[in-house]
């Protein structure tokens, strides 16, 4: 593999493209807009055209490890798909942690500026069994959170976590849940849960080390990990029609040392961003 800069951005988290726009979130659901045609050589700063926070701060905070376009559209004529991130660790905390929950958001243009609005969230509703989300035994899990994918080919919803006990990060196929058939709670949140009777599949793979951001494309899921020197930065690349690994990257190694965050494909171009906004082309 290989790693060439291309811009440096605003530190952040994840992030999605679409149509050559790149949107970068922070842990606060705070996004910034990034025209992925200016961008041409390492040296060039590369602004944002707009900055945005999600709508509904106050009922969920995203905490953006996890942000992907789906394939469908809230209304037809938006330009557009429905955006997901995930709450993963923002609520860690709290007596709700909010485990295994993506929000979904209509994004729109009003002239240059950017808006949005919560549609609801996707949740998943067995976290707490220990046969299939949890590790089995006393230790609990270092992050139960997990994360999730797309696959826009195939119209299916991965959500995957790390199993400290087995240590092995486990992924999970549901079809691709509808939005719109989100119910209310009472508590001003539409959601929909995944129950166990939604799995299509399931299947091990070897350990994610502190999950960060994920794309899926081609049939692969693409998840990025690591912290620092200790906990390194690195990529694997999964395959899903065989279900196993299928590459391994070390970025620290590689001397690439920063926190991994965003990754995306524009095009087939695959592109990368750490958490300090070094973005780069991932040639794989």
């Amino acid at each position: 593999m290989k790693l060439s800069k291309i811009a440096s951005i605003k530190r952040g988290q994840d992030g999605a493209i679409h149509d050559g726009l790149l949107f970068r979130f922070d842990i606060k659901g705070v996004g910034s807009v990034y025209d992925l045609s200016k961008q041409n050589t390492e040296a060039i700063d590369l602004p944002p055209i707009a900055e945005f926070t999600l709508d509904g701060a106050d009922i969920v905070v995203p905490h953006s490890n996890a942000v992907v376009f789906s394939t469908e559209y809230f209304e037809e004529g938006d330009e557009f798909p429905i955006l997901f991130s995930n709450v993963y660790n923002n609520y860690a905390k709290e007596e709700d942690k909010k485990v295994g929950v993506a929000a979904a958001y209509r994004i729109w243009k009003e002239g240059e500026r950017f808006l949005s609005k919560l549609l609801g969230t996707v949740e998943i509703g067995f976290t707490s069994d220990r046969e299939l989300w949890r590790s089995a035994g006393e230790t609990a899990d270092v992050r139960p959170y997990g994360n999730f994918v797309i696959d826009k080919d195939a119209s299916k919803y991965y959500a995957f976590v790390m199993r400290d006990g087995e240590r092995k990060t486990r992924f999970f196929r549901f079809s691709l849940p509808n939005i719109k058939n989100a119910t209310p709670n009472g508590d001003g949140l539409r959601r929909i849960i995944l129950e166990k009777e939604a799995i299509e599949d399931y299947f091990d793979t070897p350990y994610h080390n502190y999950m960060q951001g994920a794309v899926c494309h081609g049939g692969k899921i693409y998840s990025v990990e690591g912290f620092h020197e200790k906990i390194h930065p690195a990529i694997r690349i999964i395959d899903l029609a065989k279900k196993e690994e299928e590459t391994f990257f070390d970025f620290f190694e590689a001397g690439f040392i920063h926190e991994p965050e965003l990754i995306d494909f524009l095009d087939e171009k695959c592109i990368y961003s750490d958490a300090v906004g070094n973005l780069f082309h991932l040639e794989i």
